[in-house]
């Protein structure tokens, strides 16, 4: 029995788990435990996933949420390290960018237990994110690494990381996107619920610390988004951290229509029939194009430059006076054929992985 242990904690996580665990859970000898962190806690950041996206509910939920960097980080590997002590996995797995991808892998990594990353070698070259922190770290810890696209496996030979330890399999959430997608039409009553036309509004969402953080970048995504929403609706899913931010510099919203943050099927339904969709997320930048809705990235850079290169996203920095101009231009935008993220069947390349390892 190869037992393996998968360390969730943040919404983007339990969409790119879903398609792993699902392939997981029909091999009978393999057994996977689920620790969430807790780090998105609120049942729209959290429960609604795991229930839309039926994956099973977490073998252990540390609780931990709502403090910095240094404190949350500290705390899940407190907590993390007694539960990987008593669970002896042969693997543990881990996703993404997160808080929680560093300290399940870190925990991991002193107790000598390999450490598998899904989505690894992404880089903005950009370490003021904290998120490029985590990805590097995390990286240099893995024993073994699946990298989702040609310019990930190659960061990767760039930092010396031998090539036997990096696998490329493709995006994950192109898994779940085609295997999911559909659904989002049959169950999703979001477009009737908020009275949208498809391809007659924009979806927003914001969330990354180096726009939420700052109060300049912060009102200058809004005051963009503002005078967008003159001419086509906005809609905004306010996830937690970005609602506090607007409280806290005294931020108001008035045309742009901010909702709380919905479920996958809803975000997915939102996704696909929006005319632009602008975004600070890596995820929601994908998922855009995976429907071929162009997209417009509040940042200063993107990790998914294969994007950037096929014409389907472009970058509006926060410090630029131009970003309603970019959003409102690229509602005619049509990129270029291409298919970067590979073919759907990253999930089962990543459990072949682990099956081999046997």
């Amino acid at each position: 029995m190869t037992k393996i242990v998968t360390v969730l904690g943040a919404r983007p996580q339990f969409i790119k788990a879903a398609a792993v665990t699902r392939t997981l859970s029909v091999m009978a000898d393999v057994e996977e435990t689920l620790i969430h962190t807790g780090q998105h806690f609120d049942s729209n950041m959290s429960h609604v996933f795991f229930e839309e996206l039926n994956l099973p509910q977490p073998h252990h939920h540390l609780g931990i949420n709502g403090a910095g960097h240094g404190v949350m980080t500290g705390r899940m590997l407190q907590k993390l390290e007694p539960l990987l002590q008593a669970l002896r996995p042969d693997w543990v797995l881990v996703y993404g960018d997160t808080n929680s991808t560093l300290a399940g892998a870190l925990a991991a990594a002193k107790l000598h237990l390999p450490v598998a990353h899904v989505e690894a070698g992404l880089r903005s070259f950009n370490r003021r994110m904290p998120e490029e922190l985590n990805r590097i770290v995390t990286d240099h810890l893995a024993d073994r690494l699946f990298t989702p696209t040609d310019v990930a496996t190659a960061n990767l030979a760039r930092e010396g990381i031998p090539d036997h330890h990096v696998q490329q399999v493709g995006d994950v959430m192109y898994d779940v996107c085609l295997f999911y997608g559909a659904l989002a039409d049959a169950r999703s009553g979001v477009l009737s619920r908020l009275n949208l036309q498809p391809q007659d509004y924009v979806l927003a969402t914001v969330h990354r610390a180096e726009n939420t953080d700052d109060p300049l970048r912060l009102a200058a995504i809004v005051q963009a988004l503002e005078a967008v929403a003159e001419r086509w609706p906005v809609i905004l899913p306010l996830h937690p951290r970005t609602r506090a931010a607007l409280t806290k510099a005294a931020i108001t919203l008035c045309k742009v229509t901010a909702i709380e943050p919905v479920g996958y099927l809803d975000m997915v339904a939102l996704e696909r029939s929006a005319l632009v969709i602008a975004t600070d997320s890596g995820g929601v930048q994908k998922e855009a194009y995976f429907h071929r809705v162009p997209c417009v990235t509040l940042r200063d850079e993107t990790e998914w430059v294969e994007l950037l290169d096929l014409g389907w996203n472009r970058l509006a920095p926060p410090h630029t006076a131009a970003i309603a101009e970019i959003v409102l231009g690229s509602s005619n935008t049509q990129g270029r054929a291409g298919n970067p993220y590979g073919d759907g069947h990253a999930a089962e390349r990543i459990v072949d992985t682990f099956k081999r390892a046997m």
